[in-house]
C-alpha cells in the first residue's frame, strides 16, 4: 500500500508499506487478515461507472431497478438493524468528522461494502445518509417539478392532494421515484417506533430541505424563507400515503434491499 486506504471489509485504515489484497474485478481492498470476513461473491464495477464526488440521483443507482443507490440501501440497513430504539433518530446530529469520513469511504467504494457495523455511533450512520442526499446536484424531488409537488401539497381535500401527489410522484425520474419510495417506507417504520420518538411531524422537520429542497440550485432568500414550511408539508403529505403505493415502486425487492 503506497496511500493509506479503508478496508473494504473492517473499514479500518490500512497504512503505508502493508501488505493487502485487492480484487481485480470489482477493487475491492483489504487487509490480509480480514480475507475469511471478504463477501464471496463481488459485482465488477467498470472504472467508467465508479462515483462522483456529487452528482444526481441516478449517477448513483443501480443499472437494474429497484434504482435505489446502495450506499442508502447500506444505512438504512443498518439503522433498522440497530437504531429503531435510539430516541431523536435524524434528529441528533452525529460527530462531523465521522460522518465526512465514512460518506467518503463509501463513495470511493461505489457503496458496495457493507462495513457500516464498525460505526459505533448509530446517529452517524444517519448522518452519512443526510449528507448524501443534501450532497446532490439536484434533491429527490427534482427543480422541473418542485412547484408541482408544493402545488399537490397545498390542496386543501386530502383526499385530492394524495391523488395529485401521486401522479407527480410518477412523473419523477425512475431512481428519484425509487430512492424516495424506499425511503418514505423506511421513515414510516422509523415514525412507527416508540422509542425513536420521531413521528411524522418530527421527521418532515428533518427531511423536508433535504428531500424536497428549492426549484433551483441558488434560491434567492425570499425563495429559502417561504419554501421551508411548504417542504416540510411536502414530506409530510407524502408520508401520508398508503405504504402499498410506495411498495409498487420497489415492489418484492423492498425485503431483498433491506438484507443487502
Amino acid at each position: 500500500v503506497i496511500r493509506p486506504e479503508p478496508c473494504g471489509v473492517c473499514g479500518s485504515r490500512i497504512r503505508f508499506g502493508k501488505t493487502a489484497i485487492k480484487c481485480c474485478q470489482c477493487q475491492l481492498l483489504l487487509h490480509t487478515k480480514c480475507r475469511e470476513q471478504c463477501p464471496s461473491l463481488c459485482i465488477p464495477r467498470p472504472h467508467h461507472h465508479a462515483w462522483p464526488r456529487e452528482g444526481v440521483l441516478a449517477d448513483f443507482a443501480p443499472s437494474m431497478p429497484p434504482l435505489v443507490p446502495t450506499l442508502v440501501v447500506q444505512c438504512v440497513t443498518e439503522v433498522e438493524r440497530r437504531g429503531l430504539t435510539e430516541t431523536g433518530l435524524y434528529r441528533v446530529p452525529g460527530a462531523e468528522q465521522l460522518v465526512r469520513e465514512w460518506k467518503r469511504k463509501l463513495l470511493r467504494a461505489g457503496g458496495a461494502l457493507p462495513a457500516l457495523s464498525s460505526v459505533t455511533d448509530i446517529h452517524v450512520v444517519c448522518g452519512v445518509l443526510k449528507d448524501f442526499l443534501r450532497g446532490l446536484k439536484e434533491p429527490l424531488v427534482t427543480f422541473s417539478l418542485h412547484p408541482d409537488f408544493l402545488r399537490a401539497a397545498d390542496i386543501p381535500d386530502d383526499a385530492a392532494s394524495d391523488t395529485a401527489l401521486c401522479h407527480v410522484v410518477s412523473k419523477l425520474p425512475p431512481a428519484n421515484r425509487d430512492t424516495l419510495a424506499f425511503l418514505m417506507l423506511h421513515l414510516l417504520r422509523v415514525s412507527q417506533s416508540p422509542d425513536c420518538k420521531m413521528d411524522v411531524l418530527n421527521l418532515s422537520r428533518v427531511f423536508g430541505p433535504t428531500l424536497v429542497g428549492h426549484s433551483s440550485a441558488n434560491p434567492t432568500p425570499l425563495a429559502i424563507m417561504e419554501d421551508t414550511p411548504r417542504q416540510c408539508k411536502v414530506v409530510a403529505r407524502l408520508l401520508s400515503l398508503p405504504p402499498s403505493f410506495w411498495r409498487d415502486f420497489v415492489g418484492t425487492e423492498q425485503e431483498n434491499l433491506v438484507t443487502i
